[in-house]
């Protein structure tokens, strides 16, 4: 049971805070609502009764926000080749309402989307999840939206310097060094 002022994240949707508890007659059903303020200014109704079945759980605490930056500084994990079945892989994670597995989909995606591009639906699929993973991490440190938005690209374009900058950039100086047969800038000996 959570009580008005607590801080609690819904999956898929963020973190925001419990303005009131309410109870509602929707459809001929009386039920018991928190009414949860996000920090876009939305707010949403969760039944109370099924809250922990949805998978809402209080914010994570200051330390726990150290460890999901220390995700956004790490190497990518392996993901599916097929877009679809990546998809599906990244939605679960989503789902889940794990933050860490959260920061694991914004940090892959952005790498991936720095290396070769995301298609419209995995494009949406990262708004979303820096969506959620900023509306927690807001709520967790304290701290202004723009800031949180600052510090997760930080971390995620050093990580992607750290970890894929160097093949890039390698490959980008082969190419520009090693003439390759039918190319207008190659000269003959």
């Amino acid at each position: 049971m959570f009580n008005v002022g607590d801080k609690i994240v819904y999956p898929m949707h963020g973190a925001g805070t419990i303005d009131s508890i309410e109870e509602k007659d929707i459809l001929g059903e009386k039920q018991s609502y928190y009414i949860l303020k996000m920090p876009s200014n939305v707010k949403v109704m969760i039944p109370t009764s099924k809250a922990e079945e949805v998978g809402v759980r209080n914010i994570i605490d200051k330390q726990s926000a150290e460890k999901v930056f220390k995700v956004l500084s790490e190497d990518e994990t392996e993901m599916e080749k097929n877009w679809n079945k990546r998809y599906r892989d990244n939605m679960d994670k989503m789902k889940s309402g794990d933050i860490y597995e959260v920061a694991d989909v914004v940090r892959n995606l952005s790498f991936k989307q720095k290396e070769k591009g995301l298609s419209t639906g995995e494009k949406k699929m990262l708004n979303n999840a820096k969506q959620i993973l900023v509306s927690e991490l807001v709520l967790a440190e304290h701290a202004n939206q723009d800031e949180i938005e600052e510090q997760i690209e930080n971390k995620i374009n050093t990580s992607f310097m750290t970890f894929r900058a160097e093949g890039i950039e390698q490959q980008s100086i082969v190419n520009k060094f090693i003439p390759f047969e039918g190319d207008s800038t190659s000269t003959s000996v």
